[in-house]
């Protein structure tokens, strides 16, 4: 009778909780190998920047910045998507510059000021 129980209470659960799937449109977060349009990585790279902002990792000037330019490059594992941001309000010329990288597929790789 208890296992019948914690089987019925068991399947309850697995019914009504809604499917955790992370949908182009709504995540930053992609499976498979399906390479991402530039649009999905654009829009991933602005998310990606404001939570920096946001995190205090960059000063507020950066959220009003707007994308220079999206462009697949060679990387250490193959393919990559480098978004660049620049901001001219930065005073230190060598931080004007901000490069957010995905892997082809969308998923976050790094960002720097580098760009390497």
């Amino acid at each position: 009778m208890k296992s019948l129980v914690i089987a019925a209470a068991l399947v309850s659960t697995l019914i009504a909780t809604p499917a955790a799937m992370a949908a182009e449109g709504s995540s930053c977060h992609f499976h498979g190998n399906k390479p991402a349009s530039e649009a999905v990585v654009s829009d991933c790279a602005a998310q990606r920047k404001a939570s920096l902002v946001k995190a205090g990792k960059l000063d507020a000037s950066w959220q009003a910045v707007k994308q220079d330019k999206a462009e697949l490059v060679d990387g250490q594992k193959g393919k990559e998507w480098k978004v660049s941001f620049k901001n001219p309000a930065v005073a230190d010329t060598t931080k004007q510059t901000l490069y957010i990288f995905f892997s082809q597929p969308g998923n976050f790789i790094a960002a720097n000021h580098t760009g390497l």
